[in-house]
């Protein structure tokens, strides 16, 4: 695809990036939900499977080298979800812990043992496999995008998010924003996703790369460095907006890793500036943004902070069901129920105190939720990512190299803030949230790939003057 951007002049625009784009208006249209049978995953998961099929004809062959970690990960989550859909025979599968329940329905009911998938709630396993196909149609355009088209991407989500705060904004307004393709909650500020705190991690998202947005270029151009500021601002007012506690946690943490992630890159484009400038800017930005929170909360509108305030662990849903989630893992593990499986099964674990008009969708914890529905085998793969994660992490933030580190190092500080994010939610389950997560992922393999190039390349070059020197010492 070319467009002219001057008289006998032309630029490609490519289709990664163009699929891309579609990709992700579709995921701000109707990727924020989680659940299995709302209307958006039908559009979501329809988009991403001719996305794909495009790009195997269209695209030349992507460089999946570069992204190898991404892949390896994402390959054996959909092994281990489609493994879950194998039946076994009834010898095997009434031999799984867990098990001792369904035998002695069938028992009551007359019926003979019939071979059963290793999930316990074989529909909620395929769907588990059925939504890795956002990720991996993510993971394969990212892998498409030449040197200048990556160059875009940070603008490009940036955008994305920047425009997912107006329907928040308009639910805080009164308007009755009603999503139908997804399960979102009248009255509450959650923008295009069904829950508010996954909105909140979005807007954390936006603090952190507003900055990075305003300086990647390494010499920050002036009305990038003014809109940035007011950017995080808005971001902030809108997590402060939504109610989330969580939110408020990922949100100020974002807040500061993004001035870490540039604070060089601003002292270089004021290098020439007196030594007050400096400080006196950062002071203002973090004094302005403090104003606002306050005028927020004078105001009553501080929903995140109201809650936090108001917060009764013994009422919390999350708090009072912990044990019964503790129990269930003890019950199913070491192979665990099945992904998916959790409303059905809560249900069958759930004490009379309890229960409530409402149902508990989740475990609210991801990482135990992990353990619940896939056993040892999803842990150890849960540990491998998280040790990928901080060895890529150490390298990037230890490297001292361009552009591609400072992406890197955003990429680390997102997934950071998923994993925070999800010990008290589920953020990752969210088509939308797993499209961004892959996009974190790569560029901090692409940014570990080049520090151990760099480190590569100065080891050879030590060996090297280490050689001559010797070769000189002997005559």
């Amino acid at each position: 695809m070319r467009l002219s951007d001057r008289p006998g002049k032309s630029f490609s625009i490519g289709f990664p990036i163009a699929a891309l784009v579609i990709l992700l208006i579709v995921l701000w249209l109707a990727g924020g939900g989680s659940r299995a049978n709302v209307p958006g995953q039908i559009f979501v998961r329809a988009t991403a499977w001719m996305v794909l099929i495009a790009a195997l004809l269209a695209m030349k062959r992507p460089n999946m080298r570069a992204v190898r970690p991404v892949l390896l990960l994402l390959l054996a989550s959909l092994g281990l979800a489609l493994l879950q859909l194998v039946p076994l025979p009834p010898g095997i599968w009434q031999a799984l812990p867990g098990r001792d329940v369904f035998e002695r329905a069938a028992v009551l009911a007359g019926e003979s043992q019939p071979w059963r998938p290793w999930a316990i709630v074989p529909a909620a396993a395929y769907n588990a496999a059925a939504s890795l196909v956002v990720p991996g149609v993510t993971l394969v355009l990212l892998a498409g995008l030449d040197e200048r088209q990556a160059t875009w991407l940070p603008g490009i989500i940036l955008t994305f998010i920047a425009t997912a705060t107006l329907p928040g904004l308009a639910q805080f307004a009164g308007a009755a924003f009603d999503n139908p393709l997804f399960n979102d909650t009248p009255g509450q500020v959650s923008g295009i996703f069904a829950n508010r705190n996954h909105f909140a991690l979005l807007m954390a998202f936006g603090c952190l790369m507003a900055p990075v947005w305003a300086f990647a270029n390494g010499s920050g151009v002036l009305w990038k460095m003014l809109t940035a500021p007011g950017l995080m601002m808005v971001f902030a007012l809108t997590i402060l907006a939504t109610g989330s506690r969580a939110g408020l946690l990922v949100g100020v943490l974002a807040v500061v890793i993004g001035f870490v992630l540039t604070w060089r890159r601003i002292r270089h484009v004021l290098h020439r500036a007196p030594g007050w400038v400096f400080p006196t800017l950062i002071a203002g930005v973090i004094a302005a943004m403090a104003i606002v929170v306050l005028l927020s909360v004078a105001a009553d509108r501080a929903v995140s902070i109201d809650r936090v305030m108001a917060m009764d662990a013994g009422q919390d849903m999350r708090h009072r069901g912990l044990p019964t989630v503790i129990e269930m893992i003890r019950s199913y593990f070491p192979v665990g129920s099945g992904l998916g499986g959790f409303d059905p099964l809560f249900r069958m674990h759930e004490p009379f105190a309890l229960l409530k008009p409402t149902y508990f969708n989740h475990a609210h914890n991801d990482f135990l939720e992990i353990v619940l529905d896939t056993g040892l085998v999803g842990l150890l793969l849960l540990i491998t990512a998280i040790i990928w994660w901080g060895w890529a992490s150490v390298r990037v933030w230890r490297d001292q190299g361009d552009r591609v580190v400072l992406l890197a190092r955003l990429g680390s500080a997102m997934i950071l803030l998923v994993l925070l994010a999800s010990l008290f939610d589920y953020p990752a389950r969210t088509p939308t949230m797993m499209a961004l997560l892959v996009v974190a992922a790569v560029w901090l393999a692409k940014g570990a790939n080049r520090a151990a190039e760099v480190e590569t390349a100065d080891d050879l070059g030590f060996t090297a003057r280490r050689h001559t020197s010797i070769a000189v010492d002997a005559r």
